[in-house]
């Protein structure tokens, strides 16, 4: 396993983690968004997507297959860009209230953003390089 993998399934397992912290508060109505908690709210819980996604990127990132880590790109990307609206939806004011967004939040897109860019330079089994006899 190369050192790419190994730091994309880091990556990975620190966007599943951020999930269950604050991603926003909002202080006069007393509420805490979190990934999978968004009591109070029209968010949804988009967490259960990051969640999903990451650890298939996980298991991608555990397969030696040319075609599979090919399909990583896209799990990879689309994770990179949900937990960007993640971090669109839940930082931005809406009727004059302003959250404050939590560093898990920013944390979640950075290490989205890792895993991304180390699927990126993950080096693919060829056919070609295989050594016939």
């Amino acid at each position: 396993m190369s050192k790419t993998s190994v730091i994309g399934i880091i990556a990975a397992v620190v966007v599943i983690i951020c999930a269950f912290f604050p991603w926003a508060v909002i202080e006069n109505r007393h509420l805490v968004f979190t990934g999978l908690n968004t009591a109070g709210s029209s968010y949804g819980e988009p967490g259960k997507l990051n969640i999903f996604l990451a650890v298939l990127a996980v298991i991608i990132f555990l397969v030696k297959n040319e075609w599979v880590m090919r399909m990583n790109l896209f799990v990879a990307g689309f994770l990179l860009a949900w937990s960007f609206r993640n971090m669109l939806l839940f930082s931005r004011c809406e009727a004059g209230v302003c959250p404050q967004p939590g560093i898990a939040l920013y944390i979640s897109v950075v290490a989205a953003a890792v895993a991304f860019v180390c699927v990126l330079l993950t080096p693919t089994p060829s056919k070609n390089s295989k050594i016939r006899k």
